[in-house]
């Protein structure tokens, strides 16, 4: 981030201001509190990279792992270890910092009898339908339950028996004693206890009622003795919530300040509907390298410096806003620009023969490996008179400006000779190119005419003798839409297969996670599942056009 960045950042605004004042005493603590539910995912990684990164402003600042793990129907240690994996991959440490808000099942409780022995909680018998319809709306005042006013007593002996499991699911709730004529609904005795007979993955049976996350969260930063809650935005209304349980209670406060929470074009950013695309086997699961989850793009081939960068040009604003996708690609390219090794790859082959080309001659050309790296050396790549090109770079009645192969014309073949198109095969049964019949011109070699014509095309190519077989997937957005969304109206096409493909041999010894750009195509990622039986499985990472670039000198 830079020196510009962090003067304009507000909540860093916010903690100096604190911090001149001594509002607290100390080093900043902040956490990340994700719930173990699901796989982190890109809009995660900007929480991440804020509350982690306070160290880089702050010295001795802390940042706290917190998994608020207080719903048992749906949380899992599949999702906390995945959690903490993801954290790690971005390239932050919690160290000992590590908490679960299941650890503090006790104190919640315990915070709730006082609750109600202050008079500020009651046990309610309405059900959720019929709290909901009491609550009012945002131009109507709410209607008291007809459990408000039970002695405090009557609130403690059926909080004990909720705690015992004499009740079902849904029958009784405890909530706080506020105001049902708040103009804020969330201050309209709101939840702070529900039923659930559900095994814990952490506390087993030990527990049947459950806090809500408004009543855990606020207690969990007092006890952890957070400095600063980073929220985002839709928690600005609840923020009224955990002052008045804090104050209420008279525990430590932090200061909860909230941001607004990442929305990218074309991209589904919501946990229920990101679990529904797992469920419904639209997706392979939650690595899947079409999902927008930390996993799902270092399976892609992301790079967390690319995703940080990301972060950091997106910036801190207090308002809610869209970002394109395109800028999240431009990031990741100027990455692997830097560094990727380059190969020849045929991702749909077609074979080319080269008539005037020895049958057992092998020539080798050298090509660089990065020409952004000059320390990154070069290869040997074998020219032979079998080859392949992509079926792509071929038309027999070539459209206005395709400068690559069809009859009569000239191709500057990658690294070794220009070649002319001469003939071609056509399979008799079903009218497909077979082959395509080409002559090199032995003084061009490098892809340089000695009497200085002009060669319009320059098309990649692999030779057959060195190739090796292997598949590449291709992905499109999930969205189908330009815009943002929580819906899941998924695109049909999201990935496309070729299992066909021709590599350099040399990518054998490449190793799964690995990202390389395949010359003219992209950048593309060795699978780390699918590679791990020794199968030659790529992932197109990112393709080489980038709009976000061309938008911005628009």
């Amino acid at each position: 981030m830079t020196d510009t960045e962090k003067a304009t950042n507000f909540i860093f605004q916010a903690i100096n201001e604190d911090l001149e004042s001594k509002r607290f005493t100390g080093n900043v603590i902040t956490r990340f509190p994700p719930e173990p539910n699901g796989y982190l995912h890109i809009g995660h990684a900007k929480s991440i990279c804020l509350n982690f990164g306070m160290r880089d402003e702050f010295p001795g600042a802390v940042c706290h792992l917190r998994l608020d793990d207080t719903n048992p129907s749906t949380e899992s240690m599949e999702f906390v270890e995945a959690i903490k994996e993801n954290v790690q991959w971005l390239g932050f440490d919690w160290g000992d910092n590590i908490f679960y808000a299941s650890d503090y099942f006790q104190d919640f409780y315990d915070y709730a009898i006082k609750l109600i022995e202050l008079g500020k909680a009651y046990v309610c018998d309405l059900d959720p339908d019929q709290i909901r319809e009491t609550r009012g709306t945002l131009t109507s005042p709410g209607t008291d339950s007809p459990f408000r006013n039970r002695t405090t007593e009557e609130n403690l002996e059926l909080f004990s028996r909720m705690k015992s499991g004499e009740f079902q699911d849904g029958e009784k709730v405890l909530r706080a004693k506020i105001d049902m004529k708040s103009p804020n609904l969330n201050m309209r005795d709101p939840a702070l206890y529900r039923i659930r007979h559900v095994a814990h993955y952490r506390t087993g049976d030990d527990w049947c009622i459950y806090p809500m996350y408004d009543f855990a969260h606020c207690i969990s930063d007092s006890i952890e003795q957070i400095t600063h809650s980073i929220c985002t935005l839709e928690f600005e209304d609840h923020r009224p919530l955990y002052d008045w349980i804090l104050g209420t209670l008279e525990l430590f406060h932090p200061r909860q300040i909230e941001f607004p929470r990442l929305n990218i074009t074309k991209t589904v950013l919501s946990k229920r509907n990101l679990l529904s695309l797992v469920n419904s086997s639209v997706v392979e699961g939650w690595d899947d390298p079409r999902m927008p989850t930390l996993a799902g793009l270092r399976r892609r081939g992301y790079t967390p410096k690319s995703i940080k960068d990301f972060c950091s040009r997106v910036g801190l604003t207090k308002r809610d806003s869209v970002i394109e996708i395109q800028l999240l690609e431009h990031c990741l390219r100027e990455d692997l620009n830097s560094h990727s090794p380059r190969r020849l790859v045929v991702i749909d082959p077609l074979k080319v023969v080269i008539d005037n080309f020895d049958e057992n001659r092998v020539e080798i050309f050298e090509a660089n490996n990065n020409p952004e790296d000059s320390s990154s050396g070069t290869r040997s790549i074998p020219f032979t008179k079998y080859i392949y090109i992509e079926r792509s770079d071929f038309q027999v009645n070539p459209q206005n400006k395709f400068y690559r192969f069809y009859p009569g014309n000239e191709v500057r073949l990658r690294y070794a000779y220009i070649a002319k198109c001469v003939s071609f095969d056509t399979n008799p049964d079903s009218g497909e190119i077979e082959a395509i019949h080409c002559e090199v011109d032995f003084d061009s070699k490098g892809g340089m005419p000695a009497d200085g014509r002009r060669i319009r095309g320059t098309i990649h190519w692999v030779s057959q003798q060195d190739s090796v077989d292997g598949t590449v997937k291709h992905f499109d957005y999930l969205l189908a839409d330009d815009e943002s969304s929580d819906g899941l109206t998924s695109s049909q096409n999201s990935q496309s297969i070729y299992e066909a493909a021709k590599f350099e041999s040399c990518l054998l010894e490449s190793t799964p996670g690995e990202v390389f750009q395949f010359e003219r195509l992209g950048y593309y990622c060795r699978d780390l599942t699918d590679s791990e039986s020794g199968k030659m499985v790529f992932n197109q990472t990112v393709s080489l056009r980038d709009s976000w670039s061309r938008i911005n000198k628009a």
